[in-house]
């Protein structure tokens, strides 16, 4: 029996910048980091004594004979993926709800993916991780995803990530002062709006349009180095809120399918109480709303946005883990 462990992330700037559809010729780059809310995936060769052959629990529960048979395509697509030909059972149990913006799809491929491999008996290092996940989710299941989430769930911290036209990702480490990272922390709020949405559906619009948003993209992009700028000098760190701000701005202009009146009532409720700027978190269209405020005004904000859930978060530098491992004997 295998555990993974991988962690959900939080992007700051450069979100769209990182799909095939822009990066494969322009300059792309995010700045993201991952949180201690994870996806844990528990996997098993099954003993030989069901009638089923593949037993998948999720939000539902698959009892199968042939892989072609599975509904949850990034199960079906990573058992094909990995040639896996005994029966195996695989369970989902998530920190955070799915499809709510904090990359929890991918995380789960890549957690999918390093179970498998340790069944195998086999360690891989982060970056073919992300380079699976990467390539199950975009060619495999043909899904309009980035390739940050992957990336981020991989690896794990605080990174600028990198993507060149005709050349692989490259990740650095951001290297903040401890005592400043802990402000910027403080500074944060993480908002369930309480609506879920499928980011592969909302991302079509734009992979369908990236081509008429040069400007867009491209002042997205820079503002990546502008918000690392501003963690690793000597501006007020108000400023990476208003950045946030400028950057959700131009992303709403992306696609209609970004925003909804509801997020926007949330949004403009916290910046009428002193949120400085913020953002709906991945594709758009429901999950998560990060807004970032002076801690004086968190106490302001959250009264005023009390029907929606406030979810309390670190940040974390471990990427996808097997934090369980145990042969046995049937295998």
């Amino acid at each position: 029996m295998i555990i993974s462990r991988t962690p959900f992330r939080i992007s700051f700037f450069g979100g769209g910048t990182d799909y095939p559809v822009w990066c494969d010729e322009n300059d792309g780059a995010v700045l993201a980091t991952t949180i201690d809310k994870y996806c844990y995936v528990t996997s098993r060769f099954l003993p030989p004594f069901f009638d089923h052959k593949f037993r998948i629990a999720y939000s539902l529960i698959e009892h199968v004979k042939d892989i072609r048979q599975i509904k949850h395509p990034s199960v079906r697509e990573c058992l094909k993926f990995m040639k896996i030909s005994k029966g195996i059972e695989i369970h989902h149990d998530g920190d955070l709800p799915a499809r709510t913006g904090l990359g929890s799809s991918s995380s789960f491929t890549v957690g999918l993916l390093n179970s498998l491999y340790a069944l195998n008996g086999q360690l891989v290092s982060h970056k073919q991780l992300a380079r699976d996940a990467i390539y199950v989710e975009q060619k495999l299941i043909k899904e309009n995803v980035g390739c940050q989430d992957q990336i981020s769930a991989a690896f794990g911290g605080f990174n600028l990530i990198e993507f060149k036209p005709g050349e692989d990702f490259r990740i650095y480490p951001v290297t903040i002062k401890s005592e400043r990272l802990k402000d910027l922390h403080k500074h944060l709020l993480l908002i369930f709006t309480g609506l879920s949405r499928i980011a592969s559906e909302i991302a079509g619009q734009l992979v369908k349009t990236a081509s008429q948003k040069k400007k867009e993209l491209k002042e997205i992009h820079q503002m990546v180095y502008e918000g690392v700028e501003i963690l690793n000098g000597k501006r007020e760190l108000s400023d990476f809120g208003r950045l946030l701000h400028e950057s959700w701005k131009i992303k709403r202009s992306l696609s209609s399918n970004i925003s909804t009146p509801l997020i926007d009532q949330i949004y403009l409720t916290a910046m009428k109480e002193g949120a400085l700027g913020g953002k709906i978190l991945g594709a758009g269209g429901g999950g998560f709303i990060l807004l970032f405020a002076k801690p004086q005004d968190h106490k302001r904000i959250k009264a005023k946005l009390k029907g929606l859930l406030h979810v309390p978060f670190q940040f974390e530098n471990t990427g996808s883990q097997i934090v369980f491992y145990r042969r046995d004997e049937y295998e």
